[in-house]
């Protein structure tokens, strides 16, 4: 099942429709134990309930499987490629690896879909001609049209109680481009602060004050201990990369919504590299290292950018009140 084929791309990306728990079981752990017997390493990153039936279905060969919470792992989309799939795929050079991957689940919020439509379409284009294959389960009884619809553009291959079939709307780049559009208007709960980036611009002391703002504003927003210096680290790297990419001649705005804390910093700059932030770091590698470090960090990071310019929203989870 869903082998690469003679004299095509070794790379195999199939999209798994499912109903129920026994639709997903059938799909996933013969998928799973194929993998096992061929001697490929697996790895299993779906959202946690997911994850415990595969756990349980699996029984003993649970332990041979590399098993991840994807609501984890994933909570940032832009996370998944260098921090899961490449992260697994390159600790195992040489071999074929075989991943089951569902970071499109029902509980998505509308502000993080169109970043988990664009990663599985990036997903084409970061493993094209490596021996990985990658199935992605969608759930079609608790998912929307709109869901559905793009994982047939963005899998070459679908798969569902019903046997295989080649995807006749695969069209990766559709969907790239297509969620590249001007983000939702903010919907503060107070006033932001801002910065305008070319007072920054090799300024040591204005820059502390930025790192000062993003302080104050992480712990108005109820953030504590780790998460207060991530912050402070996202807003540096933002306009670090803004000053070096973007010409410095942009803004940085931070402020708090229910639930969330936004940093946005919009430049002049375009953002031509659709795999920016996603391909994992070499080793020793001291610079580029920016958009990956803010994916890591982040709970979402939304990006909008063309010939106009760039904007890039990041946010961070916040304590209920």
């Amino acid at each position: 099942m869903v082998s690469p084929a003679a004299d095509t791309d070794p790379f195999v990306h199939p999209a798994l429709f499912y109903r129920g728990q026994g639709e997903y079981l059938a799909g996933t752990v013969p998928f799973i134990r194929q993998g096992l017997g061929s001697g490929e390493p697996v790895a299993v990153s779906v959202p946690g309930p997911n994850l415990e039936l595969l756990r349980t279905a699996l029984g003993q060969d649970a332990g041979r499987v590399l098993l991840l919470d994807m609501t984890q792992e994933g909570r940032n989309p832009g996370r998944i490629i260098p921090g899961v799939l490449r992260a697994f795929a390159d600790d195992h050079p040489g071999q074929r690896v075989r991943i089951i991957g569902e970071p499109v689940w029902a509980g998505r919020s509308e502000l993080e879909y169109p970043a988990c439509a664009q990663h599985e379409a990036l997903i084409n284009l970061a493993f094209t001609g490596r021996e990985v294959t990658i199935l992605c389960p969608y759930d079609v009884a608790r998912l929307d049209t709109r869901a559905l619809t793009d994982a047939e553009a963005t899998h070459p291959l679908l798969i569902d109680a019903t046997g295989e079939r080649a995807s006749d709307g695969y069209d990766p780049l559709r969907i790239i481009d297509g969620y590249n559009t001007p983000l939702p208007e903010p919907a503060p709960i107070e006033p932001a602060a801002h910065v305008t980036l070319d007072a920054v611009s090799g300024d040591t002391a204005s820059l502390a004050r930025t790192r000062a703002i993003a302080r104050d504003q992480a712990r108005r927003a109820g953030l504590t201990g780790d998460r207060v210096e991530d912050v402070e680290l996202v807003v540096v790297e933002l306009v670090a990369n803004s000053v070096d990419h973007g010409g410095g001649q942009g803004r940085l705005d931070i402020w708090i919504e229910p639930g969330r804390l936004v940093c946005e910093i919009r430049d002049t700059g375009h953002l031509t590299d659709p795999l920016a932030g996603r391909r994992p770091a070499p080793p020793g590698q001291m610079r580029g290292r920016g958009l990956l470090l803010i994916n890591h960090l982040s709970d979402l990071v939304r990006l909008h950018t063309g010939p106009h310019g760039t904007t890039v929203r990041v946010c961070f989870t916040t304590p209920q009140s």
